[in-house]
Parts: structure tokens; C-alpha cells; sequence
């Protein structure tokens, strides 16, 4: 990551941690009255091989006491309505801001992967996360709707794996590999504009 885009992200994290305060500690208190404790999901990801950190989200889904790999149709019964809110306006994202403050993520990257993904696919995550795990990226944008598609469609833990290693990976890997080699602040903004007016679009369509 170069000073340039760090800068960038961590001048962005603190104005927008003090821009959101008031409103996002009203949404924890609506969140801990619907739906109760714990507010945060915590887990862990990677952001480069061998490198692991604490990623923190809202949680969207009911607890369970063990919980692994990638959501797919198994566990969408899981999903709480308040949680499919989060999750379509993207409010479940916002915790990540201390990750970029921490320096885990940046704001534009790939998706930070689970453990068991770099580690099953070694020589793809070398190349992939030389670029510092985002919040959102070009896979995000271009392939995350058809990859919810694809997961939604599996029934069991074991199909979502496969589909996901099969299907995903290698798609999501080739595009975070086109946006390392093209990445730029110019571009950065780009894709953090597309995001946001993606979300409200969908908001306003009632998706």
C-alpha cells in the first residue's frame, strides 16, 4: 500500500467515524432492542497469507455457537429482517472503519478471504493480497450479486464450499487482479462512488 492511499484512507475513516457517531450508536441501540447481544459478529480474515486479523461487522444473522465458512443458502434461514437491511444497505459494513483506521483494510481492496480459502489456494492469495483487503473493490461491484446467486442456490455447508471455490474464487481473484494492476486514488474514488450510488439505487428500487 503506498503512504498516498493510506493517507487517503485514514483521513476518510476519522471524518467519517465522526460524521456517523451520533447516528450509528442510535442504529446499535435500535439493533440491541430488536435483536439483542451480541450487536458485533467478529471473526476472523485474512490480510495477506500467513497474516490474520479481527474483522468486525454487525451482526446480521441469529448466533450459533459454531459458525464457519462462507453464507450460503444453509444459512439463509439464519438472516434476521433487521439483518437483511444491514446487509442490503451495506450499514453492516460500517465497524470496517476501524479496521482502516487500524490499518487491516483499506477502503478499496478485495474482500479480506477466510483462512481456509488462502490456504487452499496459496500461489492465487500471493498475487491477490499484495493489495491491502477493502471494504469494496471491483469484485464487489462487478460479481457480489451474482455470487449471492450462486451461493443462495446451495442447500448444504459442503455445497457452498465447492461452489464458492469453484465459481467464485477464481472470478472474484481475476478481478481484484485487474484492479491491483490499474489502482490509483482517481480510481479508488470511482469505485467508492459507484458503491455508494449503487446502494441508494438499490434502496430506492426496494432491492
Amino acid at each position: 500500500m503506498t503512504w498516498g492511499k493510506r493517507l487517503f484512507d485514514l483521513g476518510l475513516a476519522l471524518l467519517l467515524s465522526a460524521v456517523l457517531a451520533v447516528p450509528f450508536t442510535l442504529l446499535l441501540l435500535v439493533l440491541l432492542i430488536r435483536d439483542g447481544r451480541p450487536v458485533f459478529y467478529v471473526a476472523e480474515r485474512m490480510k495477506a497469507p500467513g497474516v490474520p486479523f479481527r474483522l468486525w461487522k454487525l451482526r446480521t444473522m441469529t448466533a450459533a455457537r459454531q459458525d464457519s465458512g462462507v453464507s450460503g443458502g444453509d444459512k439463509s434461514a439464519r438472516i434476521t429482517p433487521t439483518g437483511r437491511f444491514l446487509r442490503a444497505t451495506r450499514l453492516d459494513e460500517v465497524p470496517q472503519l476501524w479496521n482502516v483506521i487500524r490499518g487491516d483494510m483499506s477502503f478499496v481492496g478485495p474482500r479480506p478471504p477466510l483462512r481456509l480459502y488462502v490456504e487452499r489456494f496459496p500461489r492465487l492469495y500471493a498475487e491477490v493480497l499484495q493489495s491491502r483487503p477493502g471494504i469494496t473493490g471491483l469484485a464487489s461491484l462487478h460479481f457480489h450479486r451474482h455470487e449471492e446467486y450462486l451461493l443462495s442456490r446451495c442447500g448444504t455447508a459442503e455445497e457452498t464450499d465447492a461452489v464458492y471455490a469453484r465459481r467464485c474464487v477464481p472470478r472474484k481473484a481475476a478481478l481484484d487482479l485487474i484492479y491491483q494492476r490499474n489502482q490509483s486514488v482517481c480510481f479508488d474514488l470511482v469505485l467508492l462512488w459507484r458503491t455508494g450510488s449503487g446502494v441508494l439505487l438499490r434502496k430506492m428500487l426496494g432491492k
